[in-house]
């Protein structure tokens, strides 16, 4: 028998819907926080509008692949490459935006039974404490390679086409620097959520 669906268990996506709303902010909010909060969801908003369309020329290279390889019998040198660099370039720069969204990987079995206060607790200190240490050090080690990618000419080995490297390393650079500004949106929703007990733009 099937399940009733009015039964199923979407905890999860409530959580990420909640986290990524865009309702206004809290009337009792500083203005400072609420304005930065906004500017920033707006601005990978804005991004991931832009990112996404890096799938049209994604898409458009492999049909190209494989209509080349199938019917002409003449597989390119490129679309390998380009494949794996668009799409690389996709999952880094939109990643900003995916978690203003809340829609990055997360194990809500056990946080997701706690109390907003708790989750606002919890988010606030894990932002502070690992996420954004972290990410500075992975900034720090990715303008190294960046730099001496550029300076070397660097070309990937892997395949007879031999690409310059530098553009999917600065993609790299770029998603993290995205990332970290998005934290700080993520940092400022998490302490509201502490000390109120409601995540800005959740409905009261």
């Amino acid at each position: 028998m099937a399940d009733d669906p009015s039964k199923l268990d979407i905890t999860d996506e409530m959580i990420a819907e909640r986290r990524g709303g865009s309702g206004q902010m809290p009337s009792d909010m500083p203005k400072w926080m609420a304005s930065t909060i906004t500017r920033i969801d707006l601005f990978n908003k804005w991004v991931g509008n832009i990112v996404c369309w890096i799938t049209v020329p994604l898409i458009l290279a492999m049909v190209y692949e494989v209509l080349a390889r199938k019917l002409f019998t003449a597989p390119t040198m490129w679309a390998y490459d380009m494949s794996r660099f668009l799409y690389g370039a996709l999952f880094m720069l939109g990643a900003g935006y995916a978690l203003s969204k809340g829609v990055h990987i997360r194990a809500d079995f056990l946080y997701r039974n706690f109390k907003t206060k708790t989750q606002g607790r919890i988010d606030f200190w894990l932002y502070l404490l690992f996420y954004f240490p972290g990410l500075i050090v992975f900034l720090y080690m990715t303008t190294g390679f960046v730099q001496e990618s550029i300076m070397r000419g660097e070309k990937g080995m892997d395949t007879a086409w031999m690409p310059y490297m530098w553009p999917i390393k600065s993609c790299l650079w770029l998603g993290i620097v995205f990332l970290l500004v998005q934290g700080i949106s993520e940092l400022f929703k998490s302490y509201w959520a502490a000390t109120k007990g409601i995540w800005p733009g959740e409905e009261e």
